[in-house]
């Protein structure tokens, strides 16, 4: 019977193509399906690959995606792939599911919401069946003007994005196309939503759709980051706006809420006023909607009720306890994104981004000082060694709380001793997890916290220099936050991106928190106590990128002091911000908290190991759970999938059973990867990993493998002919490289140790198939 392969080739491509789907009309889409670190150097394991139908339009205009086809081996059923197939289909964004083994297929439509079970494949829809029914559900005509923009071509290519991108944009567009004026898309952090952002307006403006476009940012670091973005596609006709020069001329617009003075400090935004009068734009995407929810800004989608408004946020955040007119008219539009914008119309998140490869896998390590587990009294404060932390002077009784509790340090009460045992804790695990050297951030509690704990680390890096004969590289520890100045956070955060001989440690409160693109930042550190799960999951993102270049990053630990990774899984829902309260004659503000700092040697503080846990998604959530649990779980899922080590063998060496059983796991293959990471098996073969905890099977690494197959299969191998024998033995060396999946590329007979050998012609001419004798090799490499 024919394999997948010979099923397509052979049985399902000549149908297709007799219905009309012709070879342009057929996309394949591949994954990078995640990365591994092999011998110091970035090796991209075997990734996905789907298969997209997509419609002809226009001439001269790339084809629209529509349905994922999920091609099956000739002799499984036609339904084995919709499951799957109607997953990716949603990953896609588009409404049609099919599978098929070449003799029938079985398709779920979302117009339908039925599943055809099995019908023959001479049935299948054409290309002019599906045309009508996509045009029909989704209420777009096609060859009209308002979708005109969902034909454009990628300015920078289509090589250029990745396939979650463009099925972000195409929703964006669809909605537009259906008369609708707002959208919003939720991509995890990491996932290029500046990428989308640009393409989204190139494709509007190439439709003659924008007049003017604003993209409205929160930073100036994002401000510069959109500019170098739109300035690459758009040139000159992408301006940044600044005080001096509101830039009013240009077609596309870069803004931070400071310079349009919208922020919620301002009583009257003149600026704004004076230079954008109403339904100025046509177009306006806000970045991270999600923030400045208590601002005044909601000024800009108001003054332009005739503009396409597009949110792009990692985290909708949705309003709990709204109430009184002062929170209605403001937190309608811009708190409540949800609300505002309506569900999302596209969604991405971080479990999507790992378990595709294009996001960093996450091992979060839980510490706490023991100090942190009780709470400080008053007259215990006044009997220690205090003062005020900013004057040195003495602190008046009446000036220090009745009780302190953990999420009070730091920000009101300064304990150095605490501060001082969580960088020494820090410190010694960075030694433990490759080296002092690694790109960290480091969330603290307030500016002064995170002056103390940068001063404190630079000094343990100066010892540890000293003790290892070293000389210290610059600027080691620093803090990096919106008062920084003399170098300004701007010149910090570049240097922190891109030297790799300089500014490893950045100490922050909330600077880095957001929109700042650090691709081999190794570590996120909670010294802070974290409440809003929007917060926490924007710190978080910090980690998730793949590294520069990209995919030489697999992982990155998450260090957790402060139990903020309670908050995986929670819902992004805010209450409303406190009223501002007048202090003083003449409504002056009130002076701000005296901070008491207690000095050294006044507590005895020590780190509580509270253990590793996998980052992984149950119900659709993300769930922390405890690595050795983790393991339980994994043990316990292998061995109800596989009833022995020779089915997990015999699975292993079938690239779609091994997918599927891989997926099934608890965490999915990511969390299993991290699990060879943590155990330091990474020269071993997953299939190592899963024996040893499903079966207590002693692991062997890949080299131990391929060096052991030559011996150990001398009776097989010695009634083949030597060129045979050659070959098969060249295509076991190459396990040692990267495991099985190394075994199963298309390039496979070009390797040059397999064709220096005779390469495919060697075996040829023999009593079974060319793919008999690989089958055999993996099978002995696994034995």
């Amino acid at each position: 019977m024919r394999n997948e392969a010979q099923t397509r080739r052979d049985l399902i491509d000549p149908v297709l193509l007799t219905l009309g789907w012709t070879n342009d009309l057929v996309k394949v889409e591949v994954t990078p399906g995640g990365t591994d670190i092999i011998d110091g150097k970035p090796k991209r394991r075997k990734g996905r690959s789907d298969y997209l139908l997509c419609l002809p339009v226009l001439d001269g205009h790339p084809p629209l995606p529509i349905a994922v086809l999920e091609a099956k081996k000739e002799n499984s059923p036609a339904t084995l792939g919709l499951q799957q197939a109607n997953t990716y289909a949603k990953r896609f964004n588009v409404p049609f599911a099919f599978s098929t083994n070449g003799r029938l297929y079985s398709e779920f439509g979302l117009d339908k919401g039925t599943i055809i079970e099995a019908d023959q494949l001479n049935n299948f829809p054409t290309p002019q069946m599906l045309l009508e029914r996509y045009q029909s559900f989704k209420h777009i005509e096609l060859k009209s003007e308002a979708a005109r923009a969902l034909l454009i071509r990628y300015k920078t290519g289509e090589a250029t994005r990745f396939y979650f991108q463009d099925a972000a944009i195409r929703a964006t567009l669809e909605n537009i196309a259906q008369g609708n004026k707002k959208a919003m898309l939720c991509l995890a952090t990491g996932t290029g939503k500046t990428f989308i952002a640009k393409e989204l307006l190139w494709k509007l403006a190439k439709a003659g759709h924008i007049r003017r476009a604003l993209f409205l940012v929160d930073r100036d670091e994002l401000r510069t980051q959109a500019l170098t973005h739109l300035q690459g596609i758009f040139g000159d006709d992408a301006q940044e706006v600044t005080t001096s020069n509101p830039n009013t001329n240009a077609k596309i617009l870069i803004a931070t809420y400071q310079t349009l003075n919208i922020t919620g400090d301002d009583k009257e935004p003149a600026f704004w006023k004076k230079n954008f009068p109403k339904n100025f734009f046509s177009h306006i995407i806000i970045d991270e909607c999600h923030r400045s929810a208590w601002g005044n800004w909601s000024i800009v989608l108001t003054d332009n009720p005739d503009a396409i408004h597009i949110g792009l946020t990692a985290t909708p955040r949705t309003l709990t306890n709204t109430k009184g007119e002062e929170a209605n008219a403001d937190a309608d539009v811009t708190a409540n994104n949800i609300r505002y914008f309506g569900e999302p119309v596209y969604e991405y998140s971080i479990a999507d981004g790992q378990n595709d490869g294009y996001l960093a896998a996450c091992e979060v390590i839980k510490r706490k000082p023991d100090i942190d587990y009780r709470l400080l009294s008053k007259d215990e404060i006044k009997h220690k060694k205090i003062s005020d932390a900013y004057s040195g002077g003495a602190v008046a009784e009446d000036k220090i709380d009745d009780v302190y509790s953990s999420n009070e340090f730091e920000r009101h009460l300064l304990l150095d001793d605490r501060i001082h045992s969580m960088c020494n804790d820090l410190f010694q695990l960075l030694i433990e997890t490759g080296g002092v050297h690694q790109k960290t951030i480091v969330f603290c509690a307030s500016e002064i916290h995170a002056d103390k704990v940068s001063i404190k680390l630079n000094n343990l890096y100066f010892d540890w220099c000293r003790a290892n004969g070293t000389s210290p590289k610059e600027m080691y520890a620093f803090k990096c936050t919106a008062a920084s100045t003399q170098p300004s956070s701007k010149e910090l955060i570049a240097e922190l991106r891109g030297s790799s001989n300089s500014h490893f440690i950045a100490t922050t409160v909330e600077l880095l928190s957001t929109g700042v693109d650090v691709p081999n930042l190794n570590n996120v550190v909670f010294f802070k106590y974290i409440k809003s799960p929007i917060s926490f999951y924007q710190m978080v993102g910090r980690g998730t990128r793949i590294g520069e270049p990209r995919g030489s990053k697999m992982m990155f630990r998450l260090y957790d002091y402060t139990n903020a990774t309670r908050l995986f899984g929670q819902d992004f829902i805010s209450k409303p911000a406190s009223e501002k309260k007048e202090g003083g004659e003449g409504g002056d503000p009130p002076p701000p908290p005296v901070i008491i700092r207690v000095a050294e040697q006044q507590f005895t503080i020590e780190i509580k190991d509270e253990g590793k846990s996998i980052l992984c998604e149950e119900d659709g959530k993300d769930v922390l759970v405890p690595y050795e649990i983790y393991k339980e779980r994994l043990a316990a899922a292998v061995s109800e999938k596989v009833s022995d080590l020779e089915t997990l063998r015999n699975t292993w060496v079938n690239p779609i059973e091994r997918k599927e059983l891989l997926n099934e796991l608890p965490g999915g293959e990511n969390a299993l990867r991290l699990v060879r990471e943590l155990e330091e098996e990474q020269e071993c073969d997953l299939y190592d990993v899963l024996a040893q905890l499903g079966f207590g099977y002693i692991p062997k690494t890949r080299t131990e493998r391929a060096g052991g197959f030559s011996f150990r299969n001398k009776d097989w191998l010695k009634p083949l002919p030597n060129p045979t024998k050659n070959v098969l033995t060249a295509i076991a060396g190459l396990f040692a490289k990267g495991g099985i999946e190394e075994l199963e590329l298309n390039e496979l007979f070009d390797e040059h140790e397999v064709k220096q050998n005779g390469g495919f012609d060697a075996l040829i001419n023999l009593p079974e198939q060319p793919g008999f004798y690989i089958n055999q090799t993996k099978l002995r490499l696994l034995a």
